[in-house]
């Protein structure tokens, strides 16, 4: 009785809504809002972001790798640090990203579990790491 308790709250592969509750609301809010001058608002960027492949890839490294350092977000100032996700899969973390996207107007191709695996095959990156790619496409124009 208990498992099929457990079982019924966790959230099943595929439902990016219930797996951004799950692992993410905590700190982005509710419809990914964010909490300015605290954590980045999601609600209205990522689809932007997810328009250009070094973007999508970007996207998949942050949940992936985490990243540490101070970035601006609405013109606020936000210093902290994004854990790492890794042990998401690679279904979860596309569909996510996937919800995420579907509260921007302009949101790009839904992402998919072969795309995530496949980014993943590459060198593993540290959270600075994914910071110093962040810096890249904000001069590029990618990230708003």
């Amino acid at each position: 009785m208990l498992a099929a308790l457990a079982a019924a709250g966790a959230a099943s592969a595929g439902d990016g809504g219930a797996l951004f509750t799950q692992n993410c609301v905590i700190c982005h809010q509710t419809g990914a809002v964010g909490l300015a001058g605290q954590f980045p608002r999601l609600a209205g960027r990522v689809g932007k972001i997810s328009g250009k492949p070094v973007g999508r890839a970007y996207l998949i490294d942050v949940l992936t790798y985490g990243m540490a350092g101070q970035v601006v977000v609405d013109n606020q100032p936000i210093i902290g640090i994004m854990p790492p996700f890794a042990a998401l899969s690679a279904e979860d973390v596309a569909s996510i990203l996937g919800y995420v996207q579907t509260l921007d107007k302009s949101s790009g191709s839904a992402f998919t579990a072969a795309e995530v695996s496949a980014l993943r095959t590459r060198p593993q990156k540290g959270p600075s790491e994914v910071r110093a790619e962040r810096a890249t496409l904000e001069k590029a124009g990618v990230i708003p």
